[in-house]
C-alpha cells in the first residue's frame, strides 16, 4: 500500500521523524539540536541529498538533510532530498518535512516533487512471498505555511498520482512471467479502464491474424501462451490534440531460437516495461484531467523457442503491408512495435510515442541511467525533452541516421530486422520509421533505465517504471 501524504501547518505530534533542510552555509535550525559545527565533526556538510540522523529521546527523531547552496534548489533537488530523507528514516512509518516550503520552487512544483520522491523512495515490491515485503513508510506530511498551503494541496494530489502510476508500472515489471503473461496484462488493463473512465478494446490472436498483425504473431508462434493486443482510449470533451502511446509488451523474452545466455535472461519478465508505462500512463489521465485525447496500445506476447517459432530467414507481413526478413529472433520488440505503429497511424492522431525495452546497443551507448530518444519530428522530440527535464526520467537524443537504412536491405524481403553491429539502437528506430508514414513520431528505448540494481534515490531495487512520469508530463500537457 502507497503512504498517505497530508498537508499540515505544524508538525504533527504523532510524527516519528522530521526532515530539516540544512544549506551548505547559513543558519543551521536550532531544532536540529546540532550547530554547523558539530554537524561538520559527523561528515555532515549541506550537501544535496546528504543525511544525518539526530535521535532523540523524548521527541521524533531529526534528519538532517542537506539542500546545498542557497539560490540553487531546484525541483529536482526537492526530489532527491525527498527520496534521501525516507531512506534515512529506515522503519520510521510517519515522516515530516518542511522541503516543500522552501523558497526559489513554486509551491505545486515544489509539493509534487516531494511526494514523488518520498513515495517512490519507499517502494517496496510485495513478492510472491508468505509474508509479503512492505514499506516502512505510511504517512508523508508535508509542513507548509500558510501561503503555499493551496498550492502544496495541487501538487500533492498530482505527485501521489503520478507516483502511484510509476509504483504500478514498477509493479507489473517486478512480477514473475508466470504471474504476468500477456493474458494476466489485458486482464490489468482492463481492470484499470473501468477503474479509470477508459475505453478498453483486447484482440485475441484469432483477431490479431485477421488484422494482418504479422509481427505480433511471428513473435507468439514459438509460445504455448496466446499473445493479446489491448487498445485504451482517454477522451476528454473537446480534446486540445490526440496523442498516440505504443508499449513493447514482451512478457519474457527468451530470444527465441536466438536463445540469450542464461545471465541474459534473468531480468526478461521486464521487457514489457514499455507497455506497462503506457498502462500506468493511461490509468493516471482522467484523474489529472488530462485534455488531450490519448491512445495507448499494448503489444504483449511472450517470445519462447518452441516448435513453432520463427525461424531465421523466414519473413513476417505486418499489418501496413510490409515484410521482414527474419535475421535474429532476438530483434522481436521491433516486430510486435511495428503492427502497433502501424494500427496507431490508422487512427490518425497528431503524434505517436512508442516506448520500449528495445536494445543492448542503446544501453551500452547512453548506460542505465539515460533513455534513448530517436524520431522523425523534433518537435514531439523537444517535447520529450522538456517532459524529461520535469520528471527526471533522463533522455538523450540520438539521430534517425538515414544513411543506415541500407543495413536493413534484404533480397527477399521489404527489409531484414537487424542491420549490422554498429548503431544497433539508430537501426532499430529505422526499422520502427517505416510504420509511421508522415506522422510525428518519436520513439522513447529504455533498455538501460528499465531496472535499477540497488536502491538509489528515488529508484527502488528492481524496475523502475521508467517512462511512466514522463509521458503523463507529455501527455497532459499536449497540444496540436
Amino acid at each position: 500500500m502507497t503512504a498517505t501524504v497530508l498537508i499540515s501547518r505544524t508538525t504533527p505530534k504523532s510524527v516519528d521523524a522530521v526532515a530539516v533542510p540544512v544549506g551548505t552555509t547559513g543558519a543551521v535550525p536550532r531544532s536540529l539540536g546540532l550547530n554547523r559545527a558539530a554537524l561538520a565533526a559527523i561528515g555532515f556538510e549541506g550537501k544535496p541529498g546528504q543525511t544525518v540522523v539526530v535521535p532523540s529521546g523524548t521527541g521524533p527523531a531529526q534528519i538532517a538533510v542537506g539542500i546545498g547552496e542557497a539560490g540553487t534548489l531546484t525541483v529536482q533537488g526537492l526530489r532527491n532530498a525527498a527520496a534521501a530523507v525516507v531512506r534515512a528514516a529506515g522503519k520510521r512509518a510517519v515522516v515530516a518535512t518542511n522541503l516543500a516550503d522552501l523558497d526559489g520552487v513554486d509551491a505545486v512544483k515544489a509539493a509534487q516533487a516531494v511526494v514523488e520522491g518520498g513515495l517512490l523512495a519507499a517502494y517496496r515490491y510485495a513478492g510472491i512471498k508468505k509474508e509479503p515485503n512492505k514499506s516502512a513508510l505510511t504517512q508523508l506530511v508535508l509542513v507548509v505555511g500558510e501561503k503555499r498551503t493551496n498550492g502544496a494541496r495541487i501538487g500533492s494530489e498530482r505527485g501521489q498520482a503520478t507516483a502511484a502510476a510509476a509504483v504500478l508500472a514498477r509493479d507489473l515489471a517486478n512480477t514473475p512471467p508466470a504471474y504476468m503473461t500477456a493474458r494476466h496484462m489485458a486482464e490489468k488493463a482492463v481492470e484499470v479502464a473501468r477503474a479509470c473512465g477508459l475505453t478498453v478494446e483486447v484482440f485475441n490472436r484469432g483477431q490479431l491474424a485477421e488484422m494482418g498483425c504479422g509481427g505480433m504473431l511471428g513473435v507468439n508462434a514459438g509460445s504455448v501462451e496466446p499473445p493479446r493486443m489491448v487498445r485504451l482510449t482517454y477522451t476528454p470533451r473537446n480534446p486540445s490534440g490526440h496523442l498516440a502511446l505504443v508499449g513493447k509488451g514482451v512478457m519474457f523474452d527468451s530470444g527465441g531460437l536466438s536463445l540469450k545466455p542464461s545471465d541474459g535472461q534473468i531480468a526478461m519478465k521486464m521487457d514489457m516495461s514499455g507497455a506497462a508505462a503506457v498502462l500506468a500512463t493511461m490509468g493516471s489521465l482522467k484523474g489529472l484531467r488530462c485534455k488531450a485525447k490519448v491512445t495507448g496500445y499494448l503489444m504483449c506476447t511472450d517470445n519462447m523457442p518452441g516448435g513453432n517459432a520463427v525461424k531465421l530467414g523466414d519473413v513476417l507481413t505486418f499489418r501496413n503491408g510490409k515484410t521482414a526478413e527474419i535475421h535474429n529472433t532476438d530483434a522481436e520488440g521491433r516486430l510486435v512495435l511495428a503492427d502497433g505503429l502501424s494500427l496507431a497511424v490508422e487512427d490518425a492522431p497528431d503524434a505517436i510515442v512508442d516506448i520500449a525495452t528495445l536494445t543492448g546497443a542503446c544501453m551500452v551507448a547512453l548506460g542505465t541511467k539515460v533513455a534513448g530518444v530517436i524520431g522523425n519530428d523534433q518537435s514531439i522530440v523537444d517535447r520529450l525533452r522538456a517532459a524529461s527535464a520535469a520528471t527526471d526520467e533522463q533522455i538523450w537524443q540520438l539521430p534517425l541516421e538515414k544513411a543506415y537504412r541500407k543495413q536493413l536491405d534484404s533480397n527477399v524481403a521489404d527489409m531484414r530486422n537487424i542491420g549490422g553491429p554498429p548503431g544497433g539502437a539508430i537501426t532499430a528506430a529505422l526499422f520502427l520509421n517505416e510504420f509511421v508514414g508522415d506522422v510525428p513520431w518519436a520513439h522513447l528505448d529504455i533498455a538501460g533505465p528499465m531496472a535499477a540494481d540497488a536502491d538509489d534515490g528515488w529508484l527502488s531495487k528492481g524496475a523502475t517504471g521508467f517512462g511512466t512520469r514522463l509521458l503523463i508530463e507529455l501527455a497532459t500537457g499536449f497540444t496540436k
